[in-house]
């Protein structure tokens, strides 16, 4: 990418509250009721909050009605436990947790939650045999009334529904497989991917209502940008925002632009606050065909929402393309990109080392899970 876009993409906003300043950091958690509806972003791999940790992963904060909601947990507890105190967001005070999908970067920090707020609900994807559980009716399975009690499941009197387990069997966890209305103007938009490399992957994306229009917040849009917008205009026709990961990370340039133009002329949305896996390019993208309509998403950073989303938490003083030479917030970006590629490959290779010969279901596992971010 060409400097001259880089520093457009980090131009797109105010830089946050920096280290020295007399003001004491925004609490985003600190009134029970916000005046304003508005987005935190507490995981991230790009910010400039010195008091906040970088990592390959995603989280955001979202107060709305009074309600309080967070969405994901980032890739580490104790990164997530960092970031929502450096924040003044009190995890014991949610009311509800949205878990987009299975990858690791977005529910790594389930233990900081759960040492938090141990009771709070959990809406997360069903799947077949799922991390966040899973059930099927007892006549899933073809039976065969010849055989002797001893060799069939159950005595052949099985359950009416078997109940799967879960990587956390003490959470309460609600699980979700299609569009779904949580509360009052608060929705969850079900979708499965199609796409090479998470294929049947089953994610979730919050869809706020507002009187400007929807406000989305996706985890890593697996099943396509476009079609999460698409299932959220069939609520609320007008988008407003679309904030969080566009899974644009490593789409080549035609791509790139199909997205945008679908985001700014097809489905009108109003405003973008790209982060996470929509990629360095992508960024400079949005950055070009939306403006001033382009909101810096960085991590730390909190948008308010309404007519004119806005982001505050910083200076109104805008840095020069000068100052920017000294910035590393990119360059953080790419490292831990690359670092969370390596982690997976790491992973993958001590689990086929130790695999059957030829390694195929792993190898088949490990397909499945190429695309995730």
């Amino acid at each position: 990418m060409l400097r001259r876009d880089l520093v457009a993409t980090a131009l797109a906003a105010p830089p946050l509250l920096m280290a020295g300043c007399a003001s004491p950091p925004s609490r985003a958690g600190a009134s029970a009721e916000p005046a304003t509806a508005r987005i935190t972003v507490l995981y991230d791999a790009f910010g400039r909050d010195p008091a906040l940790q970088k990592d390959w992963g995603y989280a955001a904060f979202v107060e709305t009605g009074g309600r309080r909601i967070l969405f994901d947990t980032g890739n580490d507890p104790a990164i997530l436990a960092r970031n929502v105190a450096a924040r003044g967001v009190d995890l014991a005070r949610l009311d509800v947790v949205v878990l987009s999908h299975r990858h690791g970067d977005h529910m790594g920090g389930m233990k900081t939650l759960l040492d938090a707020n141990p009771k709070v609900r959990i809406h997360a994807p069903k799947e077949a045999f799922g991390v966040y559980g899973a059930d099927l009716p007892g006549t899933f399975y073809r039976r065969d009334e010849s055989l002797p009690p001893e060799q069939r499941y159950f005595d052949g009197r099985p359950p009416d529904v078997m109940r799967f387990g879960s990587a956390w069997p003490q959470a309460d966890i609600t699980l979700v497989d299609k569009t779904t209305t949580i509360a009052p103007g608060v929705h969850l938009i079900s979708l499965v991917s199609d796409k090479p490399g998470t294929l049947e992957l089953r994610e979730l994306s919050l869809a706020v209502e507002t009187p400007e229009g929807m406000v989305i917040v996706v985890g890593c849009s697996h099943a396509g940008i476009d079609r999460i917008v698409k299932a959220a205009a069939e609520i609320q026709p007008r988008i407003q925002l679309v904030a969080g990961g566009f899974h644009l990370v490593v789409a080549k340039d035609a791509e790139i632009e199909a997205a945008v133009a679908m985001l700014r002329d097809t489905a009108r949305v109003a405003w973008v606050a790209p982060g996470h896996c929509t990629g360095e390019p992508t960024f400079a993208a949005l950055r070009r065909a939306y403006g001033d309509r382009y909101l810096y998403a960085g991590l730390g950073t909190t948008i308010t929402l309404g007519d004119t989303p806005r982001v505050i938490g910083g200076s109104d003083v805008r840095e020069t393309e000068a100052e920017l030479e000294g910035e590393d917030d990119l360059q953080a970006y790419r490292r831990l990109l690359a670092a969370s590629n390596e982690r997976r490959r790491g992973l993958f290779a001590r689990l086929q080392a130790s695999a059957t010969p030829g390694g195929a279901y792993l190898g088949q596992w490990r397909r499945s899970l190429a695309g995730c971010c």
